[in-house]
């Protein structure tokens, strides 16, 4: 499953399929720990770099910063529409449940609808509850997406993230389901690549999304990728990024440093799909074939985030 290629075209305009129809930008910033008082500037420079899809959550507590930033970039630059720009959102753990997430929501709508109107994607940001619980959360959040015009707020697209194929199996397999989730969002990243999981969704068409890419700095430091980045003349960010999209995945990229917010998207060119030109390769993300053999690590099992545990293999309490 891993490393299908060594090369794609791709561009900085480049979206993905959903399996409801919608387009959803390749890449993405994310704001998970940029402060509140941060973030409406980080965001509204990530969105005047270029970036198109903009990553937050309820737990992140700059939802409505975040939106904030979206709407003052498009008051600043009428040629950009609303609908040019992918909000993604998340319901908490503690959230789960039907009342609950009713509830979410309508926290959701309090701090983004003034500003954005709509929310692209939702996703239950992990498993980590029960199964009554997991189920009854999306049943209410597939009732904003059937009925659009409700008067709480328009949710077009659903996802999970950190969802496991057990998880994924109690969803689809649901009598209830009545819209699909489009995305599970994981952490994936040459040292936690998800093999298995990742066969499951592309057979089931749910797009993979890719947090901590650069593994949170964690791996920046490993003594193979040092080598690579030296022997190649790549930066380690370009060649872990670059990775992420060679394998399909759309990328979430998130730093409050502004020229690494540039550098991290500048790793795919300027431009748009119908704009590729085969002659001069514009758009082609590719690495050398030693870099992708050297970083494929198909037994590799190490996590990073949410305290080094695993949340796809998440066991309901007893």
């Amino acid at each position: 499953m891993s490393n299908l290629t060594t090369s794609i075209q791709l561009t900085q305009k480049s979206t993905y399929k959903l399996n409801n129809g919608l387009h959803i930008p390749v890449t993405a910033y994310g704001v998970y720990t940029i402060p509140a008082g941060d973030t409406k500037d980080l965001v509204y420079y990530a969105l005047e770099q270029g970036y198109r899809h903009i990553d937050t959550a309820v737990i992140y507590h700059n939802q409505k910063q975040t939106a904030q930033g979206v709407a003052a970039f498009l008051k600043d630059h009428p040629e950009v529409s609303r609908s040019d720009i992918y909000f993604t959102t998340k319901v908490y753990n503690s959230q789960h449940g039907y009342e609950e997430t009713k509830a979410a929501v309508e926290g959701i709508a309090a701090d983004v609808k003034e500003y954005i109107d709509y929310v692209d994607l939702v996703l239950i940001h992990s498993p980590k509850s029960n199964k009554e619980k997991r189920l009854a959360t999306y049943k209410a959040l597939q009732e904003y997406v059937q009925d659009p015009s409700n008067p709480t707020l328009h949710i077009k697209s659903l996802g999970v993230s950190n969802y496991g194929i057990s998880h994924l199996e109690e969803l689809l397999n649901w009598e209830g389901l009545l819209v699909k989730p489009v995305i599970n969002q994981l952490e994936l990243h040459p040292w936690l690549p998800h093999l298995k999981l990742r066969e499951y969704l592309v057979k089931n068409d749910i797009l993979i999304e890719a947090y901590s890419p650069l593994t949170q700095g964690y791996k920046l430091d490993d003594p193979e990728l040092v080598e690579l980045s030296k022997k190649f003349g790549l930066s380690k960010a370009e060649i872990l990024l670059k990775w992420s999209f060679l394998q399909g995945f759309i990328v979430i990229a998130k730093s409050v440093n502004k020229p690494r917010i540039s550098e991290n998207l500048n790793i795919l060119p300027k431009g748009s799909s119908d704009e590729l030109d085969q002659t001069t390769h514009l758009g082609v993300i590719d690495l050398d074939p030693e870099i992708l053999a050297a970083l494929d690590k198909p037994d590799s099992h190490e996590v990073l985030t949410w305290n080094n545990i695993d949340c796809t293999e998440y066991v309901d309490p007893q």
